[in-house]
């Protein structure tokens, strides 16, 4: 996938998960084989106001390249102005999110709410691209619509590549829907068919049959993959040796605390990081055996060393859960 000077060498994407893939995941799903990891999405108003803790987000993992940056906004002069900040902090890429459909987001006009307004979205998209000017490509992400009544996104991305957007990203769920029913992927296919410029499709990829799947039916030129990446890194070689790899409890322990590791140094606060991994340590323990202990016992936990101790006693040894056979269909 080309954006711009930059050529993407692979197929799979990690999401931008708000609070969930912050530099120390994206180094560790890059390690994994992530051909791009964009960032959270990035308050334009924190960043144009220069505060601390906001452009501490604009800062890339390892091996990141390009520096792929999602901003959310309301307002095309600020997003733009924001844009220009990220870029001076060592943006390659900037991405703007009209996909998030979290309350305290849309609320002010920003994620999914700009699908309400496409002559807004649009000067969004055209006033970053003014501002950042051809060296760097713009992306934007995008939801089918708000509601089932304003399904709008083949329509607001042919007004966006118009733009000059470099491609697009669509996850065919509605605002309304959020992360509920399923993604839509003949939307990202009637996107592809629309637009001339690259489309990443998203959504319900959970596994290396689901990513062929939507390849196959979309046509879209990359996957970018969510909850599902979250505490499965390994996903990312899964998919790109085209069968599952499931990682032994030795491997998957040092992942772990490699993880944590990255996240002390990424916060600077180990008391901050104990509190915040404790959430993440979660998802890495999905599936296995003894998960619901494991979760009781961490969050009662609020010493850093403790915390290694168990977490590497736990998954040092902890196996999967057997995967139950699949239903039998009934013959008509």
């Amino acid at each position: 996938m080309q954006l711009g000077p930059y050529d993407i060498s692979g197929r799979y994407c990690l999401a931008p998960l708000a609070g969930l893939v912050s530099r120390s995941y994206r180094g560790i799903a890059r390690q994994f084989g992530a051909a791009a990891t964009p960032t959270e999405l990035i308050s334009a108003c924190g960043l144009t106001h220069r505060n601390r803790r906001t452009a501490a987000l604009v800062r890339p993992a390892p091996g990141e390249h390009p520096f792929w940056v999602q901003l959310f906004g309301a307002a095309p002069a600020e997003l733009a102005a924001a844009a220009e900040v990220a870029v001076a902090l060592g943006a390659n890429i900037i991405d703007l999110n009209m996909g998030c459909p979290v309350r305290k987001v849309t609320a002010s006009g920003a994620g999914a709410a700009m699908m309400q307004d496409p002559p807004r979205a649009v000067a969004a998209a055209s006033a970053i691209r003014a501002a950042v000017g051809a060296a760097v490509p713009v992306t934007v992400k995008l939801r089918a619509g708000w509601d089932s009544g304003s399904v709008n996104a083949v329509e607001l991305g042919q007004r966006l590549e118009q733009a000059g957007v470099a491609a697009l990203c669509l996850h065919p769920r509605t605002r309304s829907q959020a992360y509920g029913g399923r993604a839509d992927w003949s939307l990202i296919a009637a996107l592809k068919r629309a637009v001339r410029i690259p489309v990443i499709g998203n959504g319900d990829v959970k596994s290396v049959d689901d990513a062929e799947r939507l390849s196959g039916e979309t046509g879209c030129d990359a996957i970018m993959i969510g909850r599902a990446a979250l505490g499965n890194p390994w996903l990312f070689s899964s998919l790109a040796l085209g069968r599952p790899l499931l990682p032994t409890p030795a491997e998957r322990a040092a992942v772990v605390l490699d993880h944590l590791r990255r996240l002390v140094d990424e916060i600077g606060d180990p008391q901050r990081a104990l509190l915040r991994f404790r959430s993440r340590a979660l998802y890495y323990s999905r599936r296995l055996q003894g998960g619901a202990e494991f979760r009781r016992r961490i969050m009662q936990i609020r010493e850093l060393e403790p915390l290694q101790q168990e977490l590497g006693r736990y998954f040092g040894q902890a196996e999967r859960v057997p995967d139950r056979p699949a239903a039998a269909r009934c013959e008509p």
